[in-house]
This record gives structure tokens, sequence and C-alpha cells, in this order.
């Protein structure tokens, strides 16, 4: 096939004509029975065919799927747009700034960077919970964000002037993903004449949230992003795809979040890293957009690519309820029924392997206390805390004063109660739900216990009106979950400080206390410092904790608190029923939609009042503490064919298994002994001006430092808690950055090894654009979560795995060993096997073998010219 043209077809919508590329021109009948993911690579494949980077044996490769669906083919893809939030945004933007530079020092033309696709970035995650429980919270906030990050927004406003494509929504509007899914998302796109699907790669890996509405999407690295919003395509293999069948209806009372914590539970177990997972069955007709939006916002807990949801008569009632325009709906239906990506009642697609859950058998659940993937029964959590408690060889009985407070603190208390994330909060029902709960509540006479910290943070102003007009918002306020801010705060780590004698509390007897949050992420450490539990919840179960104020209470059973007539209160008394939040959900209206996003790219007047120069390269500030020019571009060098040979490496860190890109690269607190705040003092930055690892990502030296600085980071060649290693001479335990750099000082080279799910969690680029400053070339592990393993390939860093009957205890390691890489094969190939040599300090060697995750052409020729956007600016020279 030299070209596409001839499956050109016209589609006519209400007078208009509209060419698309017909799939059932191919003849080939049983290309009907692809998942419906899959259709729509397949589009994007014909789509942007040229017969090189995309030719007629990827075509083909379709068809050879329906008979063996196990994928594997090199794929390249073109997405439609690219989001983005400003923790991975502003260090892309950074990035397209520097590579504006280098492009300027070799006298080309700067315009060449320049986003080839529509870019949106999304200001979310710098709103931090300093102030709550008050009317005046929501502008405090605001105003504190606003002074904190004067200069990260400015230099925002300057891309956005700068670069072609680019928009910013500015902060106080909401979360990026209730963005996308609420106004953003068209599901089907028209241009120059041409309708399409709506595809998007985002640099958060909940990106997947818009697979609620029928839009194929999914998180990348923040430089994948860049090079796809450059005009590269992304590459990936053609995935297998795992159909999970919904049958039933949930039972009354059971929520969209007791839905996908068994979802994630399920498709954990069933291992899904790398694939995309389908949903299908009869049960899709129960669930409306809002419920599959949650399912599929915790796509990266689950592990896979995806969670997509076919386009149907739900999909639709959600584009008019939000908005979107009459010709864009009737564009969708037809289109999606043309090209057989409408979900039909029966719909039994080729799957790799399919998995079924009937919906009728869910509970309510939460998940804890440190993996979303561990859900817990509402029965047994108080049994799950306990369990918790014993192994972390605490007494259940003890307790400490509250310092200025006639109160005790006990082990298990609740002193977070959060409703925030895109995951809930873009869901009218369970953010009802949970202002009636307050309601019953506040009729009741319960307080929340004076040792909770509360707060509401919604995805988008939208949830305000609605919780507003219905008179919800004020009996949230009644028991403090007063709006604190538009943003992820609590769920991204910006959780503020707990108040001084709750923290004081804590730390006299180093108390082990809990977090309730209606978010998709608790890993250890995220959620604050000093809280070592975190339970992911539903929102009205966050406000029956914040009232009970213990997780060692089963409220299944328990009683909540006493009403003022002293009789107690269970949950069951305050808990809604389906009809009672049906009866509120009517007041949302596309109305609401339409006010909430008529200005979305105004701004308040904080951001307007932001004046910036308007030029065509970033005028880099020397003393900035925030925005630095990366030294990524300094010297970019391009490999040869031969295996680049890794000989003498020394083992910066050992590590186990599930290590989040939480731990590699801290997104919260910069904690006050650490390499980063030495960095910052000796700056003049005070202590309370550190902001954040998120907000400081535009800076290398800040990030560089905080490098597997996580506080609940465990080396096993330390006896030590956080970021530490083992000094070269092995005689003394000092910080992993002041030992790289060390090694650095005699030019050794360093590896990292680890156990199983390396790189789990947010897509985070600097935890490999870290891993790249410290001198890192190689991470063994014994298997890689997707995104940070591409990540790595995009800076330069080789993932290799080890042999899978080769668990990394076996190899007795003591952190003295040389370590030398060497190929089976001298030539450099995608997924070749390599030899691990193990060199001890009593002479003896140990050999194992692993496999260089390198898996397509494309990523070896990035990494072959040291990451991606170094061959990007080498494609652009030519």
């Amino acid at each position: 096939m030299q070209s596409t043209d001839h499956l050109r077809a016209t589609l006519n919508v209400d007078g208009s004509d509209y060419h698309y590329f017909d799939l059932n021109k191919l003849g080939d009948d049983r290309l009907i029975n692809l998942p419906k993911s899959l259709k729509i690579l397949l589009e994007n494949q014909l789509r942007h065919f040229d017969g090189d980077s995309v030719n007629s044996d990827i075509i083909v490769a379709f068809s050879r799927w329906l008979d063996q669906p196990t994928g594997g083919e090199d794929l390249n893809f073109s997405p439609a747009r690219v989001l983005m939030q400003d923790f991975t945004g502003v260090p892309a933007i950074v990035d397209l700034a520097a590579m504006r530079d280098a492009v300027a020092k070799r006298g080309g033309d700067v315009s060449a960077i320049n986003p080839q696709i529509p870019v949106h970035l999304v200001i979310d995650h710098s709103v931090t919970v300093d102030q709550f429980g008050s009317p005046q919270a929501f502008g405090e906030n605001v105003a504190n964000e606003m002074a904190r990050n004067d200069e990260r927004y400015r230099f925002l406003k300057w891309g956005q002037s700068a670069f072609k494509n680019f928009s910013v929504v500015p902060p106080g509007t909401g979360i990026c993903h209730q963005v996308n899914l609420e106004y953003l998302a068209q599901v089907v796109w028209s241009s120059d004449g041409v309708a399409y699907p709506d595809t998007v790669l985002g640099t958060d890996s909940h990106t997947p949230m818009v697979n609620g509405l029928g839009v194929l999407g999914w998180g990348v690295g923040g430089i994948e992003a860049e090079a796809a919003l450059l005009g590269q395509p992304y590459s990936m293999m053609l995935p297998e795809v795992i159909g999970f069948e919904l049958n039933g209806k949930l039972n009354d009372g059971v929520t969209a979040t007791d839905l996908v914590l068994t979802v994630v539970q399920i498709l954990r177990r069933e291992g899904v890293v790398g694939k995309f997972v389908e949903f299908y069955g009869d049960g899709l007709a129960e669930l409306s957009v809002a419920d599959r939006a949650t399912i599929a916002n915790m796509a990266p807990e689950y592990g896979a690519t995806c969670g997509y949801f076919p386009v149907d008569e739900a999909t639709l009632a959600y584009m008019e309820l939000t908005g979107r325009s009459s010709e864009n709906i009737a564009l969708t239906e037809a289109y999606c029924k043309a090209q057989g990506l409408w979900r039909h009642a029966g719909d039994q697609p080729t799957f790799t392997r399919t998995v079924s859950l009937d919906l009728n058998t869910v509970e309510p659940s939460l998940a804890g206390p440190s993996r979303p993937q561990d859900r817990v029964a509402l029965g047994d959590l108080g049994e799950a805390m306990r369990d918790f408690l014993k192994a972390s060889k605490r007494d259940l009985r003890e307790s400490v004063a509250i310092p200025d407070m006639d109160l005790k603190l006990h082990h298990g208390d609740v002193v977070i109660a959060a409703i925030t994330s895109c995951t809930n909060t873009s869901n009218p029902d369970v953010m009802i739900a949970a202002g009636l709960v307050a309601r019953k509540a506040r009729e009741r006479g319960l307080r929340v216990k004076p040792w909770v910290k509360t707060s509401l943070a919604p995805g988008s102003k939208v949830v305000s009106k609605y919780l507003s007009d219905s008179g919800l918002q004020e009996d949230l306020d009644s028991l403090g979950f007063d709006l604190v801010g538009y943003g992820c705060t609590t769920c991204i780590g910006n959780s503020g400080p707990l108040p001084d004698p709750i923290a004081a509390a804590i730390d006299s007897k180093d108390m082990v206390v809990s977090a309730l949050l209606s978010g998709n992420r608790n890993f250890e450490g995220r959620i604050h410092p000093q809280v070592k539990a975190s339970w992911l919840a539903s929102p009205p179960l966050v406000v029956a904790y914040a009232l009970a104020g213990s997780t060692l209470l089963n409220l299944r059973d328990d009683a909540i608190g006493k009403d003022q007539e002293g009789k107690p209160v269970y949950l069951k008394d305050l808990w809604p029923s389906n009809q009672e939040i049906h009866d509120i959900r009517k007041i949302v209206s596309g109305d609401m939609f339409k006010d909430a996003y008529q200005d979305v790219y105004k701004g308040t007047a904080e951001w307007q009042a932001i004046n910036i120069a308007s030029t065509e390269t970033y005028q880099w500030q020397e003393d900035s503490s925030y925005i630095r020019l990366p030294t990524f571009f300094d010297t970019p060098t391009v490999s040869g064919e031969e295996f680049p040979t890794l000989r003498g490496a020394r083992i910066l860190g050992l590590f186990g298994d599930t290590i989040t890109t939480d731990h590699i690269s801290p997104a919260g607190k910069i904690a006050l002994d650490s390499p980063a705040s030495h960095y910052l003092q000796s700056n003049g930055v005070s202590p309370a001006e550190f902001n954040s690892y998120g907000s400081r990502r535009g800076n290398h030296e800040v990030m560089l430092r905080g490098t597997f600085a996580n506080t609940r980071l465990h080396n096993k060649l330390v006896d030590r808690e956080g970021g530490y290693t083992l000094s070269p001479d092995g005689k003394n335990v000092i910080s992993i950055y002041k030992a790289a750099m060390k090694y650095q000082e005699s030019n050794t080279p360093l590896v990292i090894i680890a156990g199983k799910q390396y790189g789990t969690g947010s897509s985070r680029d600097w935890a490999a654009k870290g891993t790249l400053l410290l001198g890192i070339k190689a991470v063994i592990a014994e298997s890689f979560e997707r995104i940070h393993r591409s990540n790595l390939i995009g800076m330069g860093v080789m993932p290799i795995e080890f042999d899978k009957q080769i668990p990394q205890e076996m190899l007795d390691l003591q952190g003295d060993e040389g370590v030398d890489i060497i190929s089976c094969d001298p030539v450099l190939a995608p997924k070749q096997k390599v030899r691990i040599i193990l060199s001890r300090s009593d002479g003896s060697r140990h050999e194992v073998l692993g496999r260089l995750r390198i898996d397509t052409k494309e990523e070896m020729a990035y990494f072959r010219h040291g990451g991606i956007l170094q061959y990007v600016l080498a494609e652009l020279g030519k």
C-alpha cells in the first residue's frame, strides 16, 4: 500500500460534509471485532500513513492481532493534542525554552521549537492547604499561592506568549483532568474538513480519566510529551487489550469510589502493566460518564496504560450536559456509528483475555495504608489499621496529650480528612452524598473531632455551584469542609502544615496517625510527612471518618458518635439513599458548565496583573531559585552502533518492590535537613519560602538534590530511613546526593538495583532527569512501570530487567560490589540480553542475565542520541 487516500469517505451530518478514513474500506470484515480502543489506533495509523514511520506493515499487524491478540509490533502514535499540569508542565516549558537557546546558539530558527499540535496547561498543582475550616481559607490560600509562585507563573505567561498552540488555564479554575473531561475534550474533532477521534497524551498519569468520555489518551513523561508536541510520534508497541466485563448494577449506598477500588484490586492481581484495558458488558448502561471517569482515572493505580469506555448514549448525554455544541454532539454520534466505535448492547470484541465483575457484589471500601490497590472493606478497616500498627511495633493503647488542648491523640487517629482530587470531585453523585452526610450529621449535632484537619478542594467551579445552589456547601462548612482551593492539594502532597499542637503531639512519641482522602494516591510520605497511614475513600466516607476521628473504628457496626440527646449515631443513620442523591443531582445543568468555562483563560485579577516581556527566547535570571537553564543540552552526543558497555559501576541504591516516582522524586515538602534545603538556604531562601519540590521543578539544582530524597525511602544498603546510602569507601552513611557527587569526582558510573514495579505512580519526568544528573547509567530492576521506563530511555538511562528467575534477594548484595554490564551481542538492539557481572570485595564474581528494556527502534534512536529531546534537536538540525 503506497497511500491511504483510497480509504477516504464522506460523512454528511446535518448538511455538513466531513471526510474521514473509513476502516470498513480496508476490506477486512474481521476488523469489526477489534477492541474499540484499537480501532482508534488503527484510524490514527491510516491518517498519518507516510510509508516510512507508518507503513503498511503496521496496518497488517492489526489484522494479525485478531488471530494472536498479544501485540508487540512497533507503533508510532500521533495524538491530536497534549495536556499538561503545572508541576510537570513547568519543566517541560523550561526544556522548550532551553531548546530554543540551543537552536539560537547554532544559528538556527528558534521558531522551529514550537508546538505543532494544541497544548493545554492547567495550573492546578500549586495550591496548598495552609488555611482551612473557615470562610477565609480559600482567599488566603489563593493569595499564598500567587505569592509563592509568582516567578513560575510569570514564566508560564511568557511561554503562552512565546509559543503558538500553547494555552494556559490560570490557577483557581480546576484540576486538569476535570477541566479536560468537562471542557477541553471533544470526543470527535474536525480539522480542515476531516473528522477524527480526539486523542490526547498528558504529562499527568491520570490523563486516562478522559477515557470515561470515550476519548483515548494516557499519561506520558514530560519529555515524551515535549517530543509529541514538537511533531514527533509517540513510540509504543501494539498493545494487548484486556477486556473488563461489567454486569449488573451497584447496590443502593455503594459509590463509584467503591467500584473503582474494587477494579484496581482485581486488575493489579491480573497484571495489566503496559496493557490497554477496555470495559464492555451490559453493566456499562448503568454507569454514568462521571462513574466511568472515576474508574478510568485510576488506570495508573491498576497499572494499565488506559481504561477505555466506548462512546454510547451516556456519552452524548454528558456532552449535552456540559455544554458541548450541538454540531460536535451530532458529529460524534454519526462518526462513531459509521466507524464502528459506538457501543451496542451485547458487543463482544476480541480481547487478549477477559475478566468480569458483577456490580452487585461491590461493597463500601477504602484502600491503604500506602497503596491504592490494597482494598479494605469498610467493616475491616479497624482490623487493617490494627495490623498496620502491630507491624509498626506500636502499642495500641499508647496516647499522648495534645499541647494546649484537654485531649489525647491515639495511634490510628484521623488528622487529615480531605475531599480532593479529580477522581471523585468530578462525580456529582459522590460529592452530593458527602454534602448529605454533612447535612444529616449537622442535624444530629455531630461535630468533627478537633484533631482533624478538614478541607474541600473541588476539581472545578461547577462543583461549588451545585453544592451552593443545593445548600449542601453550608452543611459542609458547618463541619469545617470549607472551600480551600481548586486543585489537587492533599492528593499531590500539598496538604499544608498540621496545626502546631497536633504536629507536636505526633512528633513527641512518633505517633502513627491517619489521613482520609478522596484521591487516587496514598504512597508512603506523599500525603504528609507526619502521616504514616493514608486511606483512599469516597467523599461521604471522608466526612464520616472526620466525625469519627479514628481509623480503629468499624463504621459498619460502631457508632460514629452521639447526638445532642446522647443517642448513638451510626453511619447508616447519615448515609443518603440513591433517590436522595438523584433528587439533588437534578439541579446540575448545562448552564453551570457554560458559566464556569466561558472565560476559562481569563483568570483572576492577580493573574491578569502579571506582566511579561514578549521575547522569542527566555531571559534567564542567574539568581532565580525557581527557573534555571538546564544542562541537558550542553554536550549533545550520539553513540555508535555498539552496546555502551558499563564497567566498574557502583551501586548507589538497593531498593525493594514498588518504588514509586514519589520515592525517586518527591513532590511535597522539602525537609529542613536535606541537600535541597542546604542549597536553597545557601542561596538566600529561607525555610518559610521553600514551597515544595513540585513547585521547584524548573530548577535542576533543587531537583537533582531532591532525587531519592523521600523521607520514607528504604535503601537496603543502610539502616536508616530516607535518602541515604553508603559513602564510596563504605565507612559512613551519607546522603545519596553527596555520595553521587563523590562518585562523579572519580568518574565512577552508578547503577540502581530494585525489585518489582520500579517507577510506579505519577508520570514524573524528574524521576528520570534526576537519575541521569546523579550519574546513574542504568537502573536494574525485576520489572518497570510503563511511564518511568520510557522516561529513563528519554533521558539516556538504560532500564534493564533481571531474568525472571532471578529475584534481587538471591544476589546477596552488600553495597561494595563493582558492577559490569556487557551485552551478549555487541550491536545495540531492542530487548537484547545483557550480562550483569558483580565483583565482590572477596574477589569472587557472580554473573546473572538481564534484558535491556529499550523496546522499539524509535526508543533505540532516542537512547543513542542521549535522550529524546537531543534526538529532536538533531532532527531539526538536518
